[in-house]
């Protein structure tokens, strides 16, 4: 193999060459990405000449996929592969991908198609990082605490930007209602790391009240979102990003004046989230087995 990792910044990010994302994969080369975004948390390849095929190969050499989303249309004869298009919405704000359901993606893939010229990044979180920011006492009260997600709002679209067409993808996107239960603290399941597992699909604690909930979820956030545990990724045109959705966040930021900024992406079926106790987290309204499978 001649597969180098070059580290983008201290925590988090990592530019990965000498992997030809155009043929299959020997299993070195996969565990070797393993081992890097379990590392790294975002990594960053090349990937001229790869199509939605290849995308969805790829991906699948970490575990089964699933479909595009559980409310939202996939590409045309491609139901793994979800448009990310500028024209559809922008999802500029703290996320991380499809937490709503009981057993989210456990990692994700973006491919360029087109970038705006200027503009367009997308920001990826270290949640581990954020977690080990924490001071004790407050390390240990959100060891404690659960949170509820849900999709019944669109991260994507602020209130006073609605239209027709939003309106429509609004109703789209929530068509099936999802609340699910998950830990503040999450346990990686490979790597054993402590991680916040928040985000903007976390709307309440549990046995809070909506305003207590949200001071406390903003002041975990904070966490989060400090620059240094922030990567800031410049796209250009055919380049693969992955990254560990069971442990980042990402923000889309729309700073591109309008103009067209496309991706795709597929994301891999993830386990039932375990918190610090060893307990699991648990559905409250909505079923998702058309989505994903549940990963071992």
């Amino acid at each position: 193999m001649s597969i180098e990792i070059t580290k983008v910044t201290a925590r988090i990010g990592a530019h990965v060459s000498g992997v030809d994302l155009t043929r299959p994969l020997a299993e070195a080369e996969v565990a070797a990405l393993r081992e890097a975004l379990n590392t790294h948390k975002a990594l960053v390849l090349d990937a001229h000449g790869l199509d939605d095929a290849g995308q969805q190969a790829f991906a699948r050499r970490f575990g089964d996929l699933t479909t595009a989303h559980p409310t939202v249309g996939a590409v045309a004869d491609a139901p793994h592969v979800l448009p990310v298009d500028s024209e559809r919405g922008r999802a500029n704000h703290w996320h991380t991908d499809v937490t709503f359901v009981l057993n989210p993606p456990q990692a994700t893939t973006l491919r360029s198609l087109t970038v705006p010229p200027y503009g367009g990044e997308t920001l990826i979180a270290n949640q581990a990082a954020a977690y080990r920011d924490l001071p004790e006492p407050l390390r240990q009260l959100a060891d404690t605490l659960w949170a509820e997600h849900t999709n019944d709002y669109d991260y994507a679209v602020p209130e006073e930007d609605i239209d027709e067409d939003r309106a429509a993808q609004r109703a789209q996107f929530t068509s099936i209602k999802y609340r699910t239960v998950h830990p503040v603290v999450r346990v990686h399941p490979l790597t054993g790391e402590r991680g916040l597992f928040i985000g903007g699909f976390a709307q309440r604690i549990v046995g809070l009240s909506l305003g207590e909930s949200r001071k406390l979820l903003d002041l975990l956030q904070s966490y989060v979102t400090r620059p240094e545990n922030v990567l800031r990724h410049r796209w250009s045109e055919h380049q693969l990003v992955v990254f560990d959705n069971r442990i980042t966040q990402h923000y889309a930021i729309d700073n591109y004046d309008g103009l067209p900024r496309r991706l795709h992406r597929v994301t891999v079926a993830g386990d039932v989230p375990v918190g610090v106790e060893g307990k699991e987290s648990y559905s409250i309204e909505g079923d998702a087995s058309h989505y994903t499978p549940v990963a071992a």
